[in-house]
């Protein structure tokens, strides 16, 4: 009797059609499969390092996951400001190497401008431990200049030399903009996939500058500052949005944390940004979960069609079958030849998914990269990767049970009967 290895193999080649488009349909379930789990693990990742480096973040006291979301991803307002005496407070701690303060409250073009200083551009990192670089120019350096977001960027069309107005709110259409100030573009960060990426950056004197004249979110009526003569004013801020604190030794975290959040000045509150992303994470990680789901079930419709093809080709392999009996092969031998196919089946169909996974990383992670700043790896399977392979080869091989039962209780009387 020929050996069930081989004899798979010959019969997955006799029927090389059939069984290569049942390859491809298992291969095409499994790179989606594991490509989104691969996506949604990095994508994990860069959302839990779109701010490293910083130990703290400060801000008016509120919520934790509040004070994350407009300090570092733009999103909402503060519920009120901190003062610049609480910012040179928290500065003049002994354990505190530097303060970086964030002002927002304005826009441009339904982008969030943020007022920061150079320190922004020195200790600002994201992913692990990245800087930020220039796509092209370079930082603020006078009163009027800024620096763009490489999305900002990318939808408006900026370059260094262009010409911005912002305004007042943070609306996407807005009647009140600070036209009689207008802003250069000297510099375009390159793209980070963090909220950097869509901010318009000045410096905190900007902010004070083009709202010299304004007040309660409209301008004085008659009176009017040119931008030359905004600079014989102090434009030191008086109150800022957050800030971002970086310890001389991580050890002293808590301590600092402690300060911030008895400061009798007024209510102030520090967060430790790893950890409230990771609770900011337990909130939207159901999506996450639903892709993960959603590609399982790809898988399974493609297992499935395994299982149609086996069940199909019973009708064709009647004769097939008969003569394997008629030579020796007993009801176990059929089994564990349908058996066999199936799991040869499936086990081409990972090794090609995987090839697909990383021809298509290969191809699209440069795009990736620069479109949507994701990062995506290109290291061995993980731990994780391994069981999803393992699993879908078991369910590859659990698919065949039925067709190769159904062989099973095939007799050979039944093989050698015409059907008409």
């Amino acid at each position: 009797m020929t050996p069930i290895p081989h004899l798979t193999w010959r019969s997955v080649l006799n029927r090389r059609l059939t069984a290569g488009l049942t390859i491809v349909s298992v291969a095409l379930s499994v790179a989606l499969l594991l490509g989104v789990e691969r996506l949604r693990t990095d994508a994990r990742e860069g959302f839990a390092s779109t701010i490293s480096g910083t130990d703290l973040v400060i801000g008016a006291r509120s919520g934790p996951v509040q004070l994350l979301l407009y300090s570092v991803f733009r999103i909402g307002n503060a519920t009120n400001n901190i003062s610049w005496k609480s910012v040179e407070a928290v500065a003049a701690h002994p354990q505190v190497a530097w303060v970086v303060p964030l002002s927002l409250g304005d826009s441009h073009r339904g982008f969030r401008v943020l007022g920061t200083d150079r320190g922004y551009y020195e200790h600002y990192r994201y992913g692990r431990g990245r800087r930020l670089e220039f796509q092209e120019g370079k930082p603020v350096a006078e009163l009027f200049d800024a620096v763009v977001g490489a999305e900002v960027a990318r939808a408006l069309g900026y370059s260094v030399g262009s010409p911005l107005v912002v305004a007042h709110g943070t609306g996407d259409v807005s009647l009140a903009e600070h036209a009689d100030k207008p802003f250069k573009v000297v510099g375009v960060l390159a793209r980070t996939g963090t909220p950097v990426d869509r901010t318009v950056h000045v410096s905190l004197e900007a902010i004070e500058a083009i709202h010299l004249d304004w007040q309660g979110g409209a301008p004085i009526p008659g009176l009017v500052i040119s931008p030359a003569d905004v600079r014989k004013f102090t434009l030191t801020p008086k109150a800022v949005t957050a800030a971002l604190v970086g310890l001389k030794s991580r050890a002293a975290v808590f301590q600092v944390q402690r300060f911030v959040n008895d400061y009798r000045g007024e209510p102030l509150m520090a967060i430790l940004p790893g950890a409230t992303l990771q609770e900011l994470w337990g909130l939207i990680g159901v999506a996450e979960q639903a892709l993960l789901a959603v590609s399982s079930l790809v898988v399974a419709v493609g297992l499935a069609g395994l299982a149609a093809v086996i069940v199909a080709s019973l009708g064709e392999r009647r004769r097939e079958l008969a003569i394997l009996r008629s030579l020796g092969a007993g009801p176990r031998h059929v089994f564990l030849l349908l058996a066999s196919e199936s799991l040869l089946l499936a086990l081409l169909g990972c090794v090609l998914g995987v090839a697909l996974l990383y021809g298509a990383t290969l191809g699209l992670s440069p795009w990736l990269e620069s479109r949507f700043g994701l990062v995506v790896s290109l290291g061995p399977p993980s731990i994780h990767e391994w069981v999803l392979l393992s699993a879908v080869v078991g369910a590859g091989l659990l698919a065949s049970v039925f067709p190769a039962w159904r062989a099973y209780r095939l007799s050979l009387a039944d093989g050698m009967t015409v059907r008409v």
